[in-house]
């Protein structure tokens, strides 16, 4: 079975909107992070707003790390969008609950969700997250969007902790599932 995996940058009070969080620079730790999770990866479940960012700079980009990311197959939560031009790309149809147990189901390799909140915060809701992977950038921004909404509970065990160079914590964790 597919494993499903939530990937984040994420300020250290839990906000995960990129343009609020600290400026940081990326490094080859930074980057090393980003292509173990692409060597690992087989699709990418994304709602329709981090879609259509991606879909907007991604296809411009070169080298062999776009080249791999581009052409992973691409799997969109979406009411309002009708046609993908980034492909390889479909619309998910129905619930998304059910729609991701069944592409969990699926053959290839395991399936990350970029960005997306509301669509990360739907599976964590519903126990479809099998890794929380984030990437802890040093500072509190103090409000925005967050990962995990407020009042709502998510047990998670710490699997991995590597602080990098720069200030920035990659942190790998498992939804403990029956917990709440």
């Amino acid at each position: 079975m597919r494993k499903l995996i939530v990937t984040e940058f994420i300020s250290v009070d839990g906000i995960a909107e990129v343009e609020k969080l600290p400026d940081v620079t990326w490094n080859n730790e930074m980057q090393k992070f980003k292509e173990d999770e692409l060597a690992d990866s087989g699709a990418m479940l994304l709602g329709r707003t981090t879609y259509e960012i991606f879909a907007g700079s991604w296809p411009e980009e070169t080298g062999d790390f776009a080249e791999r990311f581009n052409a992973l197959p691409k799997y969109v939560v979406s009411t309002s969008l009708k046609a993908l031009d980034w492909k390889p790309a479909e619309l998910l149809q129905g619930a998304l609950p059910e729609a991701v147990r069944e592409l969990k189901q699926g053959s290839g390799g395991n399936i990350y969700v970029h960005g997306s909140l509301s669509v990360a915060q739907e599976l964590l809701r519903h126990g479809l997250v099998d890794r929380v992977r984030l990437l802890s950038y040093p500072g509190a921004v103090g409000q925005g969007k967050p990962l995990f909404p407020a009042g709502e509970q998510v047990p998670l065990e710490l699997i991995s902790a590597t602080p990098f160079s720069n200030g920035v914590v990659a942190l790998g964790y498992a939804p403990v599932v029956g917990k709440s």
